[in-house]
């Protein structure tokens, strides 16, 4: 410590040396720091069409103190909304000339914006790059969201919203076509199906016996490649329950009995090829 003393010199005011009395000294200037300024808000407001009123929607935007409105009545299902990107334009402007003063895109609600979760997911992207924070006046989210502060957790929602929203558009069409495929064949026709495989009935004849109830195919017959679908899954479900599989009953034909119009087709096409006369001059 001594040799430490001796290598600083440190400057000492004549009112501090030794044996002085000690007197408060002048009050030190604060120089606040830099803050953020007051926010300036940009208001939008949109309806589909023009026979719905977008009065409300300015006199709220009006009330929330926005400095410029944008407003326009054009249909969500269009993607290109002029008046929209002129709102975000300008926010983007505030927030590259004035860093420190928050720009807010202020809608009545989020529909208002955007109706899927595709074009919200979009609508945060260009947020969250720009810097914009979003207010919503109504609804269960009402409130203002920091894309890079707190409200971030709503920028995540609407990602995993959107993500959802396109499973359901991929998954929508195939559940839509076994949803069709199960309303042809009811359970009633695949009882009845059912029965008559088991009875040794061909499946093509089976089909032509069953007739749809509903539907655009009402009063027909069920194609054979739906009817074997529908059997084949009957008995998937079966073994999947864990019942056992029913055995196919086997009829016991006695002597005299007719029959079955493939089996004495078989059995006529053999006769004619075992009584079929030999040509000698093949030999």
């Amino acid at each position: 410590m001594p040799a430490l003393r001796e290598n600083l010199d440190v400057p000492v005011p004549a009112d501090r040396l030794p044996g002085r009395t000690w007197a408060p000294g002048p009050e030190l200037t604060v120089v606040p720091a830099a803050g953020e300024q007051q926010p300036v808000r940009i208001g939008y407001a949109r309806t589909s069409t023009a026979r719905q009123e977008l009065a409300s929607q300015l006199e709220a935007l009006r009330q929330a103190q926005c400095h410029k409105i944008f407003s326009e009545q054009i249909s969500t299902r269009i993607k290109v909304r002029p008046e929209l990107e002129k709102a975000l334009a300008l926010a983007r402007q505030f927030t590259e000339a004035a860093p420190h003063t928050p720009a807010i895109l202020t809608v009545h609600e989020l529909k208002r914006l955007a109706r899927d979760a595709a074009e919200r997911m979009t609508l945060s992207s260009q947020l969250q790059a720009a810097g914009i924070r979003l207010e919503l006046l109504t609804g269960s989210l009402t409130g203002i969201y920091d894309p890079n502060g707190r409200g971030s957790m709503l920028f995540a929602v609407l990602a995993v919203a959107a993500q959802l929203d396109r499973d359901y558009i991929r998954d929508k069409p195939l559940e839509g076509q076994q949803a069709a495929a199960a309303k042809v064949i009811d359970e009633d026709m695949l009882t009845c199906a059912i029965a008559l495989n088991d009875k040794g009935v061909p499946v093509p004849e089976i089909a032509k016996k069953l007739t749809i109830k509903t539907g655009k195919n009402a009063g027909t017959s069920p194609s054979v490649a739906s009817l074997y679908r529908a059997l084949a899954e009957a008995g998937d479900q079966e073994a999947d329950d864990g019942l056992p599989v029913r055995p196919k009953p086997v009829r016991i034909r006695r002597p005299g009995d007719p029959l079955p119009p493939e089996r004495a087709e078989l059995h006529q096409r053999l006769e004619d090829q075992v009584l079929r006369p030999t040509n000698p001059e093949a030999d």
